[in-house]
């Protein structure tokens, strides 16, 4: 692959991000360490996990799915409504991470993608942190 690829070419098109996404919400439906999280979306899933397609499409370079039927993200608007501290960062990172470990990567790709996996997570966060 040319050096010049978008990671979502790198990352393997629309058949992976889907599995991406696929298996991002089956391993937060079945692990009880992500219950949080989990509460956090409806009971269909199927809705939150197009929505991460769409957006992950485009996020990674591929073509705009998600503005083109929704408009711009604001990710950070988008997810004022949730309470996302830092268990719930944690818990939606590590979904992501497993994810990630199902598909066939390079490991340095990998560990980029999931260094701004974590910092867009951490921007999610909306709630402060709690003083022991």
């Amino acid at each position: 692959m040319s050096e010049l690829a978008t990671p979502y070419e790198r990352i393997g098109g629309e058949q992976a991000v889907r599995k991406l996404c696929k298996t991002f919400y089956q391993i937060m439906c079945d692990t009880p360490q992500t219950q949080l999280i989990r509460e956090l979306h409806p009971e269909d899933i199927s809705i939150s996990e197009e929505k991460l397609y769409l957006f992950l499409t485009g996020w990674l370079g591929g073509p705009p799915l998600y503005t083109d039927r929704f408009g711009h993200p604001r990710l950070r608007g988008r997810h004022l409504p949730f309470p996302i501290g830092i268990e719930e960062r944690d818990q939606w990172l590590y979904c992501m991470a497993q994810a990630l470990k199902t598909l066939d990567l390079d490991p340095l790709f990998s560990e980029q993608l999931m260094s701004s996996f974590v910092q867009t997570a951490d921007f999610m966060r909306n709630q402060a942190e709690q003083q022991s």
